[in-house]
């Protein structure tokens, strides 16, 4: 139970709250409103936190001589990444959230419950002044009700006031539909509010240990499946354009009023650096020339992004991903549910190129990406790709070699890139993951660690055995320093089948003393001869 928010649990929490938005990616990006589509919610704060938290991975150990604390400077590193790398209405506004909460704790001592309630305030003050035209039954409305709640709660007990404010989050967030009818409509809650309450809840189990993940108030109607819609505003403006800039503060309130003129769903904000900041800014318009000449006349604009929402619907029946689909195969029925809450289609282990191909031509995609995760598999793949262009699917093969690289590859997936782009992001966040099996000898042999016996532990990195040992546990424990050794943040593990009880919780509580900055997840894989597979990003 910790009783402040110090830098590391700001971290924790980063990490633990991106790990949760994933987990719930999909869930949040079918609650959608209009039939056209803006980038889902969910997928979009998942990209904003991932920038919050490789800025915090980057930068955290560089606390300046002088000005915030450190848990101040580690919520400023997470604002100021959110701000450069959020996607969509909702994470512009998140980044909004999180500045103005840095910003009222950077020089208080220690954040307890007072301190948190005030911050939250502040942060939930920044994010309406960045609307241009605050709507309630939003994230703003969410947001706002837990900062009133977190207030009343008066007290100094952290973890106390962080519970009071997921809880009213998630009540809010149940009266949406009542204040927006468009939410009515569809029978859903907002998608927005909905991802600050898995941040909170998050945040609850960081300083408690203890799960609090709640479920999202079901949603009163069904709605077709092929239904896409976007974040917010009307469906009267066929562009989103979104974009940095480098501008000075007078300049951006000519911005405002210029974009406001043309569009809807504005939103601008700052990472309150004066004179000159940079600016994230996101409006709906017709005239995207107009609007990017604006940024011109307020300053330096780039990173420009445009998006046509007409280009992004998709055929009845299709996938939600702008026609593209992901094919993966594994082993282990707890692998398959994690690929496939990543919105995978998974084939089990050892497919034929007739079982590969079945599987990219029944997800209906033009385009489709594989990822085999073993060696053997990718030639099958790749032939199955090559069978497929006589159906008029395009098909990439990303050479993933384990669960756990997969994982990584997924993690970054982004429709809205060109297909190629994002075939290449995949595949370095695949090739920066490295991996490790854990098995047991089955015969007599001699490895490059030395001769090993039947029932030996022996850890492979990448394929190539580095450790051999007696005891399982102790073994994977130092295959995981062998590796973090060489640089990490997040360690995964996949338990196998045959994996003794505790196992994964002794190499985390061994991760949590010898390497007290890495995050750690763990999962049921479910594979069998491998006790144990461990990812290394």
């Amino acid at each position: 139970m910790l009783d402040t928010l110090d830098a590391a649990a700001v971290r924790r929490w980063c990490a633990s709250g991106l790990a949760a938005l994933k987990r719930h990616q999909g869930e949040i990006d079918q609650l959608n409103v209009y039939p056209v589509p803006d980038g889902d919610t969910g997928t979009n704060l998942v990209l904003t936190l991932t920038s919050a938290q490789q800025a915090l991975a980057m930068d955290l150990d560089t606390l300046p001589d002088s000005g915030p604390t450190a848990h101040g400077h580690a919520l400023r590193l997470m604002a100021q990444g959110a701000l450069l790398g959020a996607r969509g209405n909702s994470g512009v506004i998140l980044s909004q959230i999180l500045r103005g909460f840095a910003d009222d704790v950077a020089g208080v001592p220690a954040v307890r419950g007072r301190e948190f309630a005030a911050a939250l305030r502040c942060g939930a003050a920044a994010a309406y002044t960045a609307v241009s035209r605050p709507v309630e039954g939003t994230l703003l409305t969410v947001v706002a009700a837990a900062a009133a709640a977190a207030e009343r709660a008066a007290s100094d007990d952290l973890p106390k006031v962080v519970a009071v404010a997921a809880r009213a989050a998630a009540e809010a967030l149940a009266r949406t539909p009542e204040q927006l009818p468009a939410l009515a409509r569809a029978g859903v809650v907002d998608a927005g509010g909905r991802g600050l309450c898995v941040l909170l809840d998050a945040l609850v189990e960081v300083l408690t240990g203890e799960s609090t993940a709640r479920p999202a108030p079901a949603p009163r109607s069904a709605r077709p499946a092929a239904t896409v819609a976007r974040e917010t505003g009307s469906d009267e403006y066929a562009y989103e354009v979104q974009f940095l800039l480098d501008a000075r503060a007078e300049a951006v309130a000519g911005l405002r009023r210029a974009l406001d003129a043309l569009g809807d769903s504005l939103v601008v904000v700052g990472d309150g650096r004066e004179p000159e900041g940079t600016w994230n800014v996101h409006v709906h318009v017709n005239d995207v020339g107009a609007a990017v000449e604006a940024g011109v006349a307020a300053g330096r604009p780039y990173r420009i992004s445009v998006t046509r929402f007409a280009d992004q619907s998709e055929p009845p029946g299709g996938p939600v991903t702008a026609g593209r689909a992901a094919v993966v195969v594994a082993t282990g029925g707890g692998i398959a549910d994690l690929f496939a809450a990543e919105g995978a289609t998974v084939v089990p282990g050892n497919p034929s190129t007739g079982e590969l191909l079945d599987a990219v031509r029944s997800t209906g995609a033009a385009r489709v990406v594989v990822l085999p995760n073993d060696a053997n598999t990718e030639a099958v793949a790749s032939a199955a790709a090559r069978e497929a262009h006589r159906y008029g699917i395009k098909v990439s093969v990303v050479p993933t070699r384990s669960p756990v690289q997969a994982l990584a590859a997924l993690a970054v997936r982004d429709g809205a890139r060109r297909f190629e782009d994002d075939v290449i992001a995949m595949a370095e966040a695949a090739g920066a993951c490295r991996y490790a099996e854990v098995c047991h000898a089955s015969r007599e042999a001699l490895t490059v660690a030395g001769p090993c016996r039947p029932g030996d532990v022996l850890a492979l990195v990448e394929g190539e055995v580095h450790l051999i040992g007696t005891d399982l546990t102790d073994t994977c424990a130092a295959v995981v320093d062998r590796m973090l050794g060489g640089g990490g943040e997040m360690v995964t593990l996949l338990a196998g089948v045959d994996a003794p009880a505790g196992l994964t919780d002794a190499v985390r509580a061994h991760v949590a003393r010898r390497w007290p900055f890495v995050e750690v997840h763990a999962y049921p894989g479910g594979q069998p001869f491998y006790p144990l597979l461990v990812g290394i990003e």
